[in-house]
């Protein structure tokens, strides 16, 4: 229930924020409050890093202006892979600020980026591995997107191919 509550919020503040500039190639950020109901004694428990992430991406797909042709297109967005890299513990009533970027994207699938912090300070780094489906097909992220970065990173590669491995 929390993570549709955030969902709603940040619909709501993205559709109220200035979008003037911002395209697939910027780097958003946006601020969420760890609350009682994201912690389990003292701080964030694992699966709220992934709501976190959830949210900034729709945070960035509304301000960057590609949500609403996507739904008018029957598009839909769903993460393929999801990797959490945890650095340091957020705690409770702590002010988060969540970095997204499309780091590659190849015919098939966008890599987005989002990476937590607290007060400029990097907590946790979260990679989603986000296919566009539009019924059966997948729609190459270019053709929604534009151009997006096309060296794929080498941990990246590595994610891929653990990923094929298992």
């Amino acid at each position: 229930m929390m993570g549709l509550s955030r969902n709603l919020i940040t619909l709501l503040q993205a559709t109220q924020a200035d979008k003037t500039g911002l395209t697939p190639q910027s780097c958003l950020s946006t601020h969420f409050r760890i609350t009682p109901f994201d912690v389990g004694l003292r701080v964030l428990k694992s699966d709220r890093y992934l709501q976190l992430a959830e949210a900034a991406q729709l945070d960035f797909m509304l301000r960057t202006r590609r949500a609403v042709p996507l739904v008018r297109a029957g598009i839909g967005f769903v993460n393929a892979a999801q990797l959490v890299r945890f650095v340091q513990p957020i705690r409770l009533f702590q002010r988060v600020q969540v970095n997204t970027r499309i780091v590659f994207a190849d015919e098939r699938c966008a890599y987005f980026s989002h990476q937590l912090c607290v007060q400029g300070t990097l907590h946790a780094e979260v990679l989603v591995k986000m296919k566009f489906k539009q019924g059966r097909r997948t729609v190459p992220p270019h053709e929604l997107l534009g151009d997006c970065p096309a060296d794929k990173p080498g941990h990246l590669v590595a994610w891929d191919q653990a990923l094929a491995a298992s």
